[in-house]
């Protein structure tokens, strides 16, 4: 399976455990980072790997599973906040470009820290119709949940959509290792300039991440029917 696998990496908990039920795997095996098992997909080999929450836990098992399997693509399906008014509950967003907005440069120009690590993701063997309609976006990320009074920064600053904790990381260490990558993320909650819907509720998160995750598990054969198959391996 190594070289021609494809690794869908899922990052919260209750991301993972919406794909744990889904699958009914009573024994999974482990890396450092979490869970992981394999399946076949429209004849391709893939590996659902845990990767953990936020940008270090992103960056490490991203890596780690591009070290190990040798994937040919690297799929993160998850949720996201949406900001109020830009976006639906519900929406699904395909990231074409993403940016780490959580870095705090004070000795030199600080877009230029930002621009170190905002990645536009190279989308050109993805071959449409899409399996759902999704829309293609910058997807930002911090280690933080989107605060109140950030959002018209976020939007007027980076004309932002929505955000999570690990598309930035996952995506950057991607392009490093010149590994194909495909960020899909639904949102689970809306975040205006008066709070979070989910935030101290959450079971509001848990409901919108079963919604989300339930119908990006469901499409991924759809995905993986728009992949470019000469890089890859179908088994027959």
């Amino acid at each position: 399976m190594k070289g021609n696998s494809i690794v869908v990496l899922v990052s919260a908990s209750s991301e993972w455990q919406v794909v744990r039920n889904h699958f009914d795997l009573p024994v999974l095996d482990t890396t450092p980072f979490g869970e992981w098992f394999e399946s076949e997909i429209k004849g391709y080999p893939v590996l659902f790997v845990q990767g953990g929450w936020g940008k270090i836990s992103a960056a490490a098992s991203t890596q780690y599973a591009i070290d190990r399997w040798k994937p040919k693509l690297v799929i993160n399906l998850g949720t996201c906040g949406g900001l109020e008014g830009r976006v639906s509950r519900g929406e699904l967003l395909l990231a074409e470009q993403t940016l780490v907005y959580d870095i705090i440069e004070q000795m030199s120009d600080p877009e230029d820290a930002i621009k170190a690590y905002a990645v536009d993701v190279d989308l050109s063997w993805l071959k449409p119709p899409y399996p759902l309609e999704v829309r293609r976006v910058r997807m930002l990320s911090a280690d933080r949940d989107i605060l109140a009074e950030d959002v018209a920064r976020l939007i007027t600053d980076y004309n932002a959509v929505a955000a999570d904790w690990e598309s930035g990381a996952i995506a950057w260490v991607a392009k490093q290792n010149q590994v194909r990558c495909l960020i899909l993320r639904g949102v689970s909650d809306l975040v205006g300039v008066e709070g979070g819907e989910a935030y101290g509720n959450h079971a509001f998160f848990v409901a919108g991440t079963h919604e989300v995750m339930t119908r990006l598990i469901n499409s991924l054969p759809g995905w993986l029917s728009c992949v470019e198959q000469r890089d890859f391996v179908v088994k027959k």
